[in-house]
């Protein structure tokens, strides 16, 4: 179903918008919450502690898959917005050109770079072997997300959310089946739980491949759209090459301070592995308003509403703060029996670093959720200047600071202490940067 979001109360078309994606999310972290637990109450803390420490490289991979989400999508609703159908599909193509590439690439690299990644992270020997191999299976199966992530972007842009919803939910629970009979019944360990992301990851992407096709072939064009268009990827590089980046450098960070917490062994680094997660779904549903509001804002600058874009603001901040309470609470009051939930067999150490995490960063959510608002309106603007200088920031802030607080506490809950000094700094720069109006001055003088 495609959404015009030109029309209609901002409130309620926004609302309608995002509720399939936040289900999306809830349905793509439940499965992957669900790989770490059955790792680590089949496998042990050891296999938990494997797959967290490779957690934070298979997620600069997934920012390049998501820059890219991101560039296509804000070009496609601009253009989708302004009613200019010929360039939307020649802009489709193109994203799914440049896509392939970019995935073939990055496969070749990852497959050679497995094991100096996981030494460069200082990884434990007791659980660098299946970190590696749960590594080296993610990796191959790189195409497949990349491929969902530019049909998903797609969809979104075009105001269909309910459709990568359904492709989400029949992912998730086939990759929850296919992770108990692996492990559960076959004994795979780390390697299943792997290779069942891989085949539930690969059905999602071609059958939304198939799906995409056939919507697109419906759609009437007055002349034939181009297979590729150097103009179009450079339209889409300007949106999607910063988000890249900052989805790359907030990845790399991740790493630096994934090597910080392996410093302090396995059982610190099987809690924090369950914290992160969870922490992730937290920081996914924000993320998820603010794409929200990223497409929303292109469709309407893309036809010229600009004052229906600070009224999607104000409703997504007023949703945002109805999924963060939630959290918050949530995570306050259960901490000790979330973590315990992916190691029922864990040692104390390991569930009172999770806990601590939790405990530490869960408070400052609406910092983070409204930094994510305010930076889908700069994105969406395609404002990428103040957009990544509000990120880089965090960034920055949270690395340094990471390393300055653990060494200062000699202590793990240093590094937790990090985050929300970051949150909230570089959120006061995202709102100042909306509530300034720099994000529509361009547009106010066409």
């Amino acid at each position: 179903m495609i959404t015009d979001m030109t029309v209609g109360k901002p409130w309620s078309v926004l609302f309608r918008y995002s509720i399939p994606m936040l289900l999306s999310i809830v349905f793509q972290q439940f499965y992957n919450i669900s790989d770490s637990i059955i790792a680590g109450n089949f496998c042990g803390e050891d296999a938990l502690a494997a797959i967290g420490a490779s957690y934070p490289i298979t997620m600069i991979f997934m920012a390049f898959a998501t820059g890219l989400n991101i560039g296509c999508s804000v070009v496609i609703s601009q253009l989708f917005g302004g009613k200019r159908f010929t360039e939307l599909k020649t802009a489709v193509s193109t994203s799914f050109i440049a896509t392939l590439a970019l995935s073939l690439f990055l496969t070749l690299f990852g497959v050679i770079f497995t094991e100096p990644m996981m030494t460069m992270l200082n990884t434990p020997q007791n659980i660098f072997g299946d970190g590696s191999l749960y590594l080296s299976i993610y990796i191959w199966g790189l195409i497949f997300l990349f491929l969902y992530n530019i049909c998903n972007g797609i969809f979104s842009a075009l105001g269909d959310s309910k459709t990568p919803l359904y492709f989400l939910i029949a992912s998730s629970l086939g990759n929850i089946a296919l992770d108990l009979l692996a492990v559960g019944v076959f004994n795979m360990g780390v390697a299943g739980v792997a290779w069942a992301t891989f085949a539930a990851q690969g059905a999602a992407s071609v059958f939304a491949l198939v799906t995409l096709g056939k919507r697109l072939k419906k759609s009437e064009t007055s002349e034939a759209p181009k297979r590729f268009s150097g103009h179009m990827l450079a339209t889409i590089s300007r949106i999607a090459v910063p988000s890249i980046l900052q989805q790359s450098f907030v990845s790399v960070g991740n790493l630096f301070i994934q090597g910080l917490v392996n410093s302090f062994g396995s059982a610190v680094i099987a809690g924090y592995s369950a914290a992160i997660k969870l922490n992730t779904f937290a920081i996914t549903s924000f993320s998820t308003m603010g794409n929200g509001v990223s497409n929303f804002t292109a469709q309407n600058i893309g036809t010229g509403k600009l004052d229906r874009v600070s009224k999607g603001f104000r409703a997504g901040l007023l949703m945002a703060a109805c999924i963060v309470i939630p959290f918050t609470l949530l995570y306050i009051v259960f901490s000790g029996n979330l973590i315990q939930l992916f190691m029922s067999d864990g040692t104390a150490d390991s569930i009172t670093a999770g806990m601590h995490f939790l405990i530490i960063v869960c408070p400052f959510y609406f910092s983070v959720a409204a930094k994510l608002l305010a930076d889908g309106v700069l994105r969406g603007s395609s404002s990428m200047g103040y957009f990544m200088v509000a990120t880089f920031t965090d960034l920055i802030l949270r690395v340094i600071l990471a390393y300055i607080f653990a060494f200062l506490m000699n202590s793990a809950d240093g590094i937790w202490l990090s985050w929300p000094v970051g949150w909230f700094i570089s959120g006061a720069m995202s709102m100042t940067f909306y509530f300034t109006g720099c994000w529509k001055k361009k547009y106010q003088q066409k």
